[in-house]
């Protein structure tokens, strides 16, 4: 086990905190960026993560019409992004739209194509909210399969899902197919807004690829070791 398979979330509201953040993790190789930092800085922080060499996760999680969504990831892709996001409800029609413009947009841009995942459930979403906020009358698991099984048969790569749900989407859609997990705590840190939950140790063994982490490293009094920390705890169960 390496630390590759964490993704460090630069939820930061600017150019310069997110800056400062990336050069106190030089170890980090992978970084995520969300809409708040994407609304802030737009494409320049991409930029400004290739030229030091480092994976990215551009988390958009873009959610309209087949139109529209197919021509926001044709762009996207021209960034050369590692990872993108969009929500498994957009439907079928739009991820295939979706899958297709993102090849496009790379082979114009003469980059890699980005893997596309889906949103299967974001991980503040609780049971009861599923059930009497959304009115969705399936059980919490057998929604987020749905979802991830809608995407694996429109073409995307993986889903981003709750470590709750790694083990059965893993033993469900094969080996081959992404699980990203944000919603990851360590037993010492704070669990903040996330409703389903385990430790970095707990998701990797039920069979995520790649864990999202944030707050617990990004706004920790030094972020540094928490990292390592994290790491020292992957290692552990390699």
């Amino acid at each position: 086990m390496t630390n590759d398979k964490i993704i460090v979330a630069l939820d930061v509201p600017d150019e310069q905190s997110a800056i400062a953040l990336v050069d106190r993790l030089e170890d980090v190789t992978f970084f995520k960026v969300g809409l708040e930092l994407f609304t802030s800085t737009g494409p320049k922080i991409l930029e400004v993560l290739k030229s030091r060499q480092k994976r990215i996760f551009l988390d958009l999680k873009f959610d309209d019409i087949p139109n529209t969504v197919a021509g926001a990831c044709r762009n996207a892709a021209r960034y050369g992004v590692d990872l993108l996001t969009i929500h498994a409800t957009c439907g079928r029609e739009a991820l295939k739209a979706a899958t297709e413009a993102a090849q496009i947009g790379a082979a114009q841009a003469s980059v890699k194509p980005p893997k596309l995942i889906a949103i299967t459930l974001l991980t503040s979403i609780s049971a009861r909210q599923l059930a009497f906020d959304l009115k969705i009358p399936l059980e919490l698991p057998e929604y987020a399969l749905e979802m991830a099984l809608l995407a694996q048969e429109s073409g995307l790569d993986g889903v981003v899902c709750s470590p709750q749900e790694v083990a059965q989407l893993r033993q469900t859609c094969g080996n081959d197919f992404l699980l990203v997990c944000p919603g990851v705590r360590p037993t010492w840190a704070d669990i903040g807004d996330q409703k389903r939950s385990l430790t970095p140790a707990q998701a990797i063994k039920a069979g995520a690829d790649y864990l999202v982490i944030g707050r617990p490293i990004t706004t920790a009094t030094e972020p540094e070791l928490a990292w390592k920390r994290i790491s020292e705890e992957l290692i552990a169960v390699a």
